[in-house]
């Protein structure tokens, strides 16, 4: 399989597993606190990481890694769980992912100030239709922004630190290696998370339901930790800004996932919107893809 179609595959999966996050964590602050579900999360899912690299041996990141890790588990493991637990105790998982369908389009415009890629002009054109679809879809889904509420900023604070974590970690996954790079921000940010989810339990014992404590478990476990397994290794592959672009679907699955599970209305207009959300992300790719193999026949013939 060509690199970067395997790269896709990869984010892919990544993006599959992220759609119930939203959906997840919708039913899991119907019984335990927003505090206790960004913090705990981390901390169960930073024991995984600690035993993983325990028992693969693996190297220790340089210094300047160890920044680099401070901006990944920022984003990824502090600011995004946190800022949508808040978030979603108001608002439904489908409105959650009207803000979060811009999240493809920001972490490419990161990965092209971070790395350095220019995909070609018609590639963005077609992201920002994608995006822009994704917007009008899950709006009428969610019932629209009209006046930004508190759980809108907070989402549009979680894009954008997931973007800044998704955009570094995709990097250092090149050069710690996929699993590596979360588990090591998950280690970084430990030190944070644990006393908060500690402190959490203790002024607010938890009193979920099985089901809750399910969902809980599923957002430590795969959200947080097996996840980006396959969505950093996806990145790393890349081109990032291209494989970023797979993310338009996860509204369109996030939402799918809200109907089944919350018994969120799904709509016509709701199916035919992702309909659109997944030809535009295709077509984009398409694009990239096609001006890589081109650019790639190109050197074979001068060589």
């Amino acid at each position: 399989m060509p690199l970067s179609r395997s790269g896709l595959l990869w984010g892919l999966v990544g993006v599959i597993a992220f759609s119930f996050t939203l959906p997840f964590t919708r039913v899991a602050v119907g019984g335990l606190s927003p505090l206790f579900i960004g913090s705990g999360r981390a901390v169960i899912a930073a024991l995984l990481a600690i035993a993983a690299l325990a028992i693969t041996r693996q190297r220790l990141p340089s210094g300047r890694q160890w920044v680099r890790l401070l901006a990944v588990a920022g984003g990824i493991v502090v600011g995004f769980p946190l800022l949508t637990s808040y978030a979603l105790v108001t608002a439904p998982a489908s409105h959650g992912a009207v803000v979060i369908a811009l999240l493809p389009a920001a972490t490419a415009v990161l990965a092209v100030i971070r790395a350095g890629e220019r995909p070609p002009l018609s590639f963005w054109v077609l992201a920002a239709i994608g995006a822009v679809a994704a917007l009008g879809f899950a709006s009428i889904q969610g019932g629209g922004f009209g006046q930004l509420g508190l759980s809108d900023l907070l989402l549009f604070g979680a894009v954008v630190a997931a973007a800044i974590g998704y955009a570094e970690g995709g990097l250092l996954a090149r050069e710690l290696g996929a699993w590596q790079t979360v588990s090591w921000a998950l280690v970084v940010a430990a030190p944070f998370m644990i006393p908060l989810a500690v402190f959490t339990a203790i002024q607010e014992p938890p009193t979920a339901e099985p089901i809750e404590w399910a969902a809980f478990g599923y957002l430590a476990v795969v959200s947080m930790f097996l996840g980006f397994f396959a969505w950093y290794h996806g990145l790393a592959i890349g081109p990032m800004a291209q494989v970023s672009q797979v993310q338009l679907i996860q509204p369109v699955l996030s939402i799918t996932w809200a109907a089944l599970i919350l018994g969120e209305e799904l709509t016509v207009p709701t199916v035919i919107g992702g309909a659109i959300v997944i030809l535009c992300a295709g077509v984009a790719v398409r694009i990239r893809l096609d001006r890589s193999a081109l650019l790639t026949s190109a050197r074979d013939s001068r060589g």
